[in-house]
């Protein structure tokens, strides 16, 4: 369906979880709302104070950026703005963008009367930022555990705690992350592939239907999940790669200190071994 012929269905009064028909209103093609306002109030601010940040160092080149966190010393209290205080209220305006943006897809969720998933969907994104900048920092009793803000300096930082747990691809919660994360493109790649295979027949053939799809995977493999099923896998497996990566980062740390290969002795102390 044509997009102008969609904005009737589209552009309709309710929905809203606060402020009424007050905020309820477009810009072009973009709904407002007043999720819609706070996402840009937060993500203005949170820009800005980065840009403050890195003038005030005398940085320009926008790969040596680097907001950094305060200092362990500092432990959960506020610390001056130069000294991780910018990278404290730049998490508050991150977390209040990311999750006014989430609400606003609820409210275009409940213009068009569908399910909630999308929004569902993208808090798991959320949890893993607040994973790492919130819940693990608050474990470990400092802010300064948290990442910095930059593209080198974040690079560095995952560095630097792989190495603090010696071998960090041991970690079983990010072995199961990593093979969900290619599970997702597989799937997603047959799935695409195959879409564009049955819609792109060769010249003077007519597009192939879904039942063509399932047939080609029937005689494949044994078995078509079907058109819907493909992309609730393809969902299920997005959420779960996106969960373990945020219980691998949380488990380290805070309930594991050491390196993660001596996590598997207990493998090597199964008594049927000896």
């Amino acid at each position: 369906m044509a997009m102008l012929s969609f904005e009737k269905k589209y552009r309709v009064r309710g929905g809203t979880l606060v402020g009424g028909d007050l905020f309820d209103f477009w810009v072009g093609p973009f709904y407002v709302g007043f999720f819609g306002l706070t996402t840009v109030f937060f993500a203005f601010i949170g820009t800005a104070l980065i840009f403050y940040g890195t003038s005030q160092a005398g940085v320009f080149n926008p790969w040596t950026i680097n907001i950094a966190p305060p200092n362990l010393e500092y432990g959960l209290g506020l610390a001056p703005l130069m000294k991780g205080g910018l990278w404290q209220v730049i998490t508050v305006c991150a977390i209040g963008a990311f999750g006014s943006w989430a609400l606003r897809e609820v409210e275009i969720s409940r213009k068009l009367g569908m399910g909630l998933h999308v929004p569902f969907a993208f808090s798991f994104a959320i949890l893993a930022y607040v994973t790492l900048v919130v819940i693990r920092p608050l474990l470990l009793g400092a802010w300064g555990h948290g990442f910095p803000y930059g593209i080198l300096s974040h690079l560095d930082w995952v560095s630097n705690v792989g190495y603090q747990y010696l071998h960090f691809h041991y970690n079983p919660a990010h072995m199961i992350a990593v093979s969900l994360f290619f599970g997702n493109a597989f799937a997603l790649a047959l799935h695409g592939s195959l879409i564009l295979s049955a819609t792109n027949p060769a010249p003077g053939q007519p597009v192939k239907t879904p039942e063509h799809e399932d047939t080609f995977f029937r005689d494949t493999i044994g078995y078509s999940i079907g058109t819907l099923g493909i992309h609730r896998l393809g969902l299920f497996l997005a959420l779960g790669a996106v969960f373990f990566s945020a219980v691998c980062i949380v488990i380290s740390g805070p309930f594991w200190t050491r390196g993660w290969p001596e996590w598997w002795d207990w493998w090597l102390n199964i008594p049927i071994w000896s």
